[in-house]
């Protein structure tokens, strides 16, 4: 099925929207345009919405977790929102919800970084 990916900002959060499937195939392109879209904006928090992503796999976490990072440095916080069932299970299993907060939705995941949506 693939990937495709909208990237939206919002002061200083940038909305990363996923749809499809985020595996090794799709991974590298999507790590570098992500870490261009964090280098050429005044981000500091990331809003990851995965309520259209089908199937994820470890190089997609690594993505999400090296992106993570980068905000980490930069004093913010990523919170996803809008999680499928099986794609939250992964997230479960791997220990990603002790270091990121899910929200329900993306509009409440803006209000709670202080960006009126």
């Amino acid at each position: 099925m693939g990937l495709s990916y909208t990237f939206n900002v919002k002061e200083d959060v940038l909305v990363v929207r996923l749809d499809g499937e985020l595996d090794h195939h799709e991974s590298e392109k999507l790590r570098q345009d992500w870490k261009e879209m964090i280098e050429e904006n005044p981000i500091k928090h990331i809003i990851l919405n995965l309520g259209s992503v089908t199937f994820m796999d470890s190089s997609g976490l690594g993505v999400v977790l090296g992106r993570y990072k980068e905000v980490l440095q930069l004093g913010g916080e990523m919170v996803v929102c809008s999680i499928s069932p099986a794609v939250k299970r992964l997230f479960d299993m791997s220990g990603m919800f002790k270091i990121l907060r899910l929200e329900e939705n993306e509009q409440f995941a803006l209000r709670t970084l202080g960006v009126a949506s």
